[in-house]
């Protein structure tokens, strides 16, 4: 004989009930889906969760009234849960009742200030009313509680779309004020070099990242994070560019008769973890032809390229006992990516002199990308985040020195190079990522 009145279950019950349910839904089980529900509603039809379930279904339905109903209940027999209050926030919105939705709102985010969907919905709520200032304010708050790389939960998915469009339309509506401001003062100052200030309005409207030194080694501080260097600073370069030609012949003759003397650049032993260069580890799609070696010069392939080093005499090298200078080939086969990563230290420039390059090829560091033109020279600091790619059916090589960095005085390299070696000593190596 059945009990008429069954004994209510626990709270675990319920809410296993519940998860068992919406999997079921999910699945396409819609009878089992509502019979689970069901029974946990006659088990315990004052439990805030199965409460907000029933809600949520009657807002499936296009019920608003009922949602709401089922909501207050929810919220009263839980008012410490921020996820209903959001759900009578919505209930609410259905309704057209703004004021007691905002009211649910702020009650959500007085008990988590971080709820993603309350904060969605005070932007939404906000940009209804023609406020798009303050709407992208609201949302911008929103968006920052969403980790980097983190996907949505699909039913916020929509608002967060509405959220990242809603900012991005602040952001160009503010760039375009900002502009309109500052055209006078360019006009006033013409000739002036407005790098940096342009660069600080692109970051201020956020059409900049900011990226800053991220060193896997050392970190020399109060260097100013610049991601391409002015050319003209370095005037030595141009003798190295003019030598392009020579310099591209004795590539290609290497890559003729010393294919052998090519390695892949990245290559870690077994039991390292690899991380982004797992695809990478130990394959000639990016292969270097060392001339020097971390401070090891490699004189039968330095034999091939007399003419390279000789050019490379007018460089101020970075040199570091057993650790730099490096100069080699880098050769980037077709369809390879280079994922983003960080150097070693401030305290070196990377240079690269791009030889041979096909169509669709890239380069990153921090905000700013390039294209390679042969011939034409670049110097960057490797401690901001970099990568590259060669989309093209075909290899892209680059000749990669490194140099010091010259905002270090003299005395400061001295203690680079001193240091360097003592940590070297004391641990028997220096951990070293690629640049």
């Amino acid at each position: 004989m059945s009990n008429v009145n069954p004994v209510p279950a626990d709270s675990g019950t319920i809410l296993r009930m519940i998860q068992s349910s919406k999997a079921a839904e999910a699945a396409g089980r819609k009878g089992e889906a509502d019979q689970l529900l069901t029974r946990a509603a006659q088990l315990a039809p004052a439990h805030p969760a199965v409460l907000n379930e029933l809600g949520m279904r009657m807002m499936q339905a296009n019920e608003p009234v009922k949602a709401r109903e089922l909501f207050q209940r929810a919220t009263q027999a839980d008012p410490g849960h921020p996820a209903l209050w959001a759900n009578l926030a919505a209930s609410l919105d259905a309704l057209g009742l703004q004021q007691e939705q905002l009211e649910a709102i702020e009650r959500a985010l007085a008990i988590e200030p971080r709820h993603l969907s309350s904060l969605l919905q005070k932007g939404a709520l906000i940009e209804g009313r023609g406020d798009t200032r303050n709407a992208a304010r609201a949302y911008r708050n929103a968006l920052a509680t969403i980790p980097t790389g983190a996907t949505p939960a699909p039913a916020i998915s929509g608002m967060v779309d509405r959220a990242r469009a809603a900012v991005r339309a602040d952001d160009e509506a503010l760039a375009a004020a900002m502009e309109a401001r500052l055209a006078a003062i360019r006009d006033q100052h013409a000739g002036e070099n407005f790098k940096r200030v342009d660069r600080c309005v692109e970051l201020l409207t956020s059409r900049r990242a900011r990226f800053n030194p991220e060193p896997t080694f050392m970190y020399f501080p109060e260097i100013p994070a610049i991601e391409f260097f002015e050319r003209g600073d370095f005037p030595w370069l141009d003798a190295i560019e003019a030598a392009t030609d020579d310099i591209r012949t004795e590539l290609t003759a290497v890559l003729v008769a010393d294919r052998a003397g090519l390695e892949p650049y990245i290559a870690y032993p077994d039991g390292v973890p690899l991380d982004r260069w797992r695809e990478l580890n130990k394959s000639r799609r990016w292969s270097a032809y060392f001339l020097s070696n971390q401070g090891v010069d490699l004189p039968a392939h330095i034999a091939r390229c007399p003419r390279t080093m000789q050019v490379l005499k007018g460089a101020p090298l970075c040199d570091v006992p057993a650790r730099a200078p490096t100069v080699f080939f880098s050769i980037l086969d077709a369809s390879t990516h280079i994922p983003p990563h960080t150097g070693v230290t401030n305290t070196r420039l990377t240079v690269h002199l791009p030889l041979i390059v096909p169509p669709d090829c890239g380069f990153r560091v921090g905000g700013e990308t390039r294209e390679w033109l042969p011939g034409k020279a670049w110097v960057f600091d490797d401690t901001i985040e970099h990568e590259a790619w060669n989309r093209s059916d075909s290899p892209r090589a680059v000749l990669i020195f490194d140099i010091w960095n010259p905002l270090l005085t003299a005395a400061e390299r001295d203690v680079v190079r001193a240091a360097t070696e003592v940590v070297g000593t004391y641990y028997g190596s220096i951990p070293e990522k690629p640049a």
